[in-house]
């Protein structure tokens, strides 16, 4: 699911290649990408369940603005994924509820 080349910015450029794991699962990952994007190139697109109705949420904005995208990174729940940058190593948890630091 990962756009290789777009009519406006060309051809994908190579990156440095990476593993993070992803709910106990490793992926494979370029570093300093979103961590969303990583995530939707892997097909996965539930990042989290809401705290009243169980609801599975994904990417919404994009931008940071919202908290669809949040998951809990390196023990850290409520992490933005659309705007944080992928590491060599993370380990990312679809996040239940709130969250909670580990």
């Amino acid at each position: 699911m990962r756009i290789l080349e777009h009519p406006v910015l060309g051809k994908l450029k190579e990156k440095e290649k990476v593993k993070i794991r992803v709910d106990g699962k490793e992926i494979e990952a370029f570093r300093g990408e979103p961590i969303a994007a990583t995530l939707m190139a892997n097909g996965i697109k539930i990042f989290r369940y809401t705290r009243k109705y169980r609801a599975s949420r994904g990417i919404f904005c994009a931008l940071g603005r919202c908290t669809d995208c949040v998951m809990t990174v390196n023990g850290i729940p409520n992490t933005r994924t659309c705007v944080t940058p992928v590491e060599n190593g993370m380990e990312i948890e679809t996040q239940h509820s709130l969250g909670r630091l580990k």
